[in-house]
């Protein structure tokens, strides 16, 4: 007897998620990240302050109404992971076997961020130590830095983040899920809105909000402007053409996913900006130059925090809250993997875990070299994801077509959708997905 809905649609089998507000944390756990605490705040005062924001916002308009959804209704369609998904897709038009094929490439992007991410989240939770002991306030911090990225620098740590996702997602799909972004996700925001606060009643912090918020108008006539808050806009969303499917496919007949989309983006623009106001305004009050990346978490900011009354405490609460946001992350991609292997070859839950966990640790050990997952991240970020993303997109809105996708999208809706959706997802939302991954390559990375 197979387990429904409260609307009457079937369960996954890994079950679902119980509400709409359960299920836009978890994607709001998986949108935000590393990218909106090391890059956005730079990223918005290098490109014009407030003006940069208006690119920003409308991209993520776009991005959350069209491409997210496109993600969210495939993956409830076909009630299945990245693989199935693709199938379904393609299966439409007879070619099952070749979405089946295509499917891999999206999926490989979601191990490989994970892979290289557990790399990155090690060092957050090694930074989180020395936060609490006071050895990464009383160290040279780029030095502090270079120890734990120098090759096997950081296994203990990065063994750990592994081993901590994998057992979160053992212990239950949804519900392992549900509940650690239920925690994790109200703590972050509420960390970071310590950590603004604060930032807020340091002397000089005036000049980090004006790097922010000052308007440069002539920005806005700049193609790199609206090149970047375009990357900064789709990365930031977790558009992968995998990741977002699988959370789909636990979603409930009666849920609205425009409505979730939309949702998902504002709590991960406000996560970008609470990240910005935290962090800017600190830097700039104590006259460090800022940066972005690695160098401005793992560097800069201890340095900004040894100066700061109680510094050692609010160290701390920042990399607990970069935790809370990558280990959300990370648990998404595992998840996306973990589906498909569970779904496609007949693994147990926790044996599809375990492999995935297994592989991502095995081949992250080698990577523990900061220019080493620093040039893997590029490969994936710049050329795997977001042609993923291009192919999620176009099975989505033309293998599949507009007329299947958009019963699947007016489900759980009292509204029908604005008669611009499809015309913006097919001749906008797609061709758009083919120009970020086009600037990608030329820019070398653009989000």
């Amino acid at each position: 007897m197979s387990i429904k809905h409260s609307d009457g649609s079937a369960v996954h089998p890994n079950g679902g998620f119980r509400n709409s507000m359960s299920f836009v944390l978890a994607c709001v756990g998986s949108a935000v990240g590393m990218g909106n605490i090391w890059l956005f705040p730079y990223r918005l005062g290098q490109y014009g302050g407030a003006a940069f924001l208006i690119p920003y916002f409308l991209f993520v308009a776009l991005f959350s109404l069209v491409g997210l959804s496109a993600e969210f209704a495939i993956g409830r369609r076909s009630r299945t992971g990245t693989l199935g998904s693709y199938e379904y897709c393609w299966a439409s038009r007879g070619k099952g076997k070749a979405g089946y094929v295509l499917g891999w490439i999206p999926l490989f992007g979601s191990l490989g961020i994970a892979i290289g991410y557990s790399v990155i989240l090690g060092w957050v939770l090694r930074a989180l130590l020395g936060a609490l002991t006071g050895e990464l306030l009383t160290a040279e911090s780029a030095g502090f830095f270079s120890e734990m990225s120098t090759a096997f620098g950081n296994v203990p740590c990065h063994a750990a983040v592994v081993i901590i996702a994998c057992a979160l997602l053992i212990f239950g799909a949804t519900k392992g899920i549900e509940r650690v972004n239920k925690v994790l996700m109200p703590a972050f925001f509420v960390l970071f809105l310590v950590l603004a606060v604060r930032v807020f009643f340091l002397d000089g912090a005036e000049a980090g909000y004006a790097f922010l918020f000052v308007p440069k108008w002539e920005y806005l006539l700049q193609p790199d402007t609206w090149i970047m808050a375009m990357g900064q806009a789709f990365f930031s969303l977790s558009i992968t053409g995998s990741g977002m499917i699988v959370y789909g496919s636990y979603l409930g007949a009666d849920e609205d996913i425009p409505k979730a989309s939309v949702n998902t983006a504002v709590f991960d623009t406000l996560a970008a900006m609470l990240a910005a106001l935290a962090i800017m305004p600190a830097v700039f009050a104590f006259g460090i130059e800022p940066g972005s990346g690695p160098s401005l978490m793992f560097i800069t900011l201890p340095r900004v925090f040894a100066q700061m009354p109680m510094g050692r405490l609010f160290a701390a609460f920042f990399f607990l809250s970069v935790a809370f946001a990558g280990i959300t992350s990370l648990i998404n991609m595992f998840e996306a993997v973990t589906e498909s292997w569970q779904t496609r070859f007949g693994l147990s839950r926790t044996a599809a875990v375990l492999l995935c966990g297994g592989i991502a640790l095995a081949a992250g050990l080698f990577m523990e070299d900061g220019n080493v997952v620093g040039s893997w991240m590029d490969f994936i970020t710049i050329l795997v994801v977001p042609f993923g993303a291009l192919l999620g997109a176009v099975s989505v809105y033309y293998v599949l077509g507009w007329n299947n996708i958009e019963s699947e999208l007016l489900r759980g809706r009292s509204k029908p959708l604005p008669r611009f959706f499809g015309p913006l997802a097919r001749y906008v939302y797609v061709p758009i997905t083919v120009i970020v991954f086009i600037l990608g390559i030329i820019y070398h990375g653009i989000g």
